[in-house]
């Protein structure tokens, strides 16, 4: 079997050229035993998983803008399932063991080739599919995985239909809802209890609508938070000054900057500054990576009061997960399994990992080599505390509208990473 050694993976784009073979399909579309009637013997296998093996497919933005991100969301779940590859397999609830193969595939955060990417997965016989970054990708695919009954789970998006079982009965998000960061931050900045003046730039998307609902919620009522001025981009713009500088004349002490393109909120770092426009800011957790963002050359983000975001999870580029021994044998399994040179720069990368781990409580419950059993699985854990989550979250799929991971913390940059924020300031 494929141990997914590193500088050997092959990015399938389109193509079905994957890192595996394809596996021999079972039943058609459909998943739990597509007729089989249970007391004629055991159910007939779902597409995708074998006695000895079982694939998983990701798409995510491996090149362009995000390609940052995007190739944590699979190099995290390459380096966990590589070392459990490495140990033998992971034991399914079916007392079978088996190796898990990754498939990759890049859309470009480019809602059509995701679309797409889907379709050649259903080709290549992948067993579910998720993890993946991108509230327009992964809805791009949404409705399709539903109809050839593909699960999608555990994907990169604060998108909460998503988590919404009657909508969305085969999908559920890892990641904390928009609306739940957003909130958070509103509600730190609220209780305050200092005046304070907000400039709101948002993508125009359901990604970014999510953030601001969840932060307008949060701050109804709060008479000392008052927004100044509001405006959008698109994702697709490769440039937000205008609006920046429409922005700094507001007076705003405070920024909340709901961006999803990482080199986007690198310029806007850098135009802040020039202009003179020195607010607290809000990032997402998407955007937020010390590494990958704010020690960028140039960015001077110690000229800003402050920086905040929220996390769930411990950050690779702490000194503290670095001395650990589970932080180490992380960073070993990235460096041994993907293409990643050195440190992690973004949080997608330890991400992935938590979705790996969370994979496999879901195949040790599994009692039968089908997709019902799968979802039902994985859709029934609860109080789970992944390796690397924050100290209050845990992993918890069975609440109905609710991603995998629900609590959020927020934390203030300090120069080196961020360290929780109980207060504003």
């Amino acid at each position: 079997m494929s141990t997914l050694r590193k500088k050997v993976r092959i990015t399938s784009v389109v193509a079905g050229i994957g890192i595996v073979a394809v596996l021999a399909a079972g039943c058609s579309r459909g998943g739990a035993s597509d007729g089989a009637d249970a007391t004629d013997g055991p159910a007939e296998a779902s597409p995708g998983i074998t006695d000895t093996s079982l694939t998983f497919g990701i798409t995510s933005p491996l090149t362009g803008g995000t390609a940052g991100p995007g190739n944590c969301t699979v190099d995290g779940a390459l380096a966990y399932f590589g070392v459990k590859n490495a140990e033998g397999g992971i034991e399914f609830g079916d007392g079978k063991t088996r190796t898990i193969e990754i498939k990759s595939y890049d859309d470009g955060y480019d809602p059509q080739k995701a679309l797409t990417n889907f379709q050649q997965m259903v080709s290549d016989g992948v067993f579910a599919a998720g993890v993946g970054l991108g509230t327009p990708t992964n809805r791009a695919w949404r409705e399709a995985a539903i109809d050839e009954g593909v699960p999608q789970v555990l994907v990169m998006t604060g998108d909460p239909i998503f988590s919404d079982r009657e909508e969305s009965p085969e999908q559920i998000g890892l990641v904390p809802i928009y609306q739940q960061e957003g909130g958070a931050f509103g509600e730190l900045l609220a209780e305050s209890g200092e005046d304070h003046k907000v400039a709101i730039l948002s993508q125009n998307d359901d990604y970014g609508d999510g953030y601001v609902e969840g932060f307008k919620e949060a701050i109804e009522g709060a008479s000392n938070i008052e927004v100044v001025k509001e405006l959008t981009y698109e994702a697709t713009d490769t440039s937000v000054d205008a609006q920046l500088t429409e922005l700094a004349a507001s007076g705003a002490d405070v920024f909340f900057n709901a961006m999803s393109i990482t080199p986007l909120v690198i310029s806007a770092l850098k135009k802040t500054e020039e202009l003179g426009w020195l607010p607290s800011w809000f990032l997402p957790s998407n955007t937020s990576s010390p590494g990958g963002i704010l020690q960028q050359p140039d960015v001077h983000a110690d000229a800003f009061p402050g920086v905040y975001t929220v996390a769930f999870s411990q950050s690779a580029a702490s000194p503290a997960f670095q001395e650990s021994e589970e932080g180490q044998a992380f960073l070993a399994a990235i460096d041994e399994y993907t293409n990643q040179e050195g440190v992690p720069a973004f949080p997608h990368c330890v991400w992935s990992w938590i979705a790996g781990a969370t994979l496999e409580q879901a195949f040790t419950k599994m009692t039968e080599p089908t997709r019902e059993s799968f979802m039902e699985a994985l859709l029934s854990i609860q109080d789970f505390s992944a390796p690397f989550m924050l100290e209050g979250s845990v992993i918890d799929t069975t609440i109905d509208g609710k991603p995998a991971v629900s609590q959020v913390i927020v934390q203030k940059y300090n120069g080196k990473g961020y360290a929780n924020a109980d207060v504003f300031g």
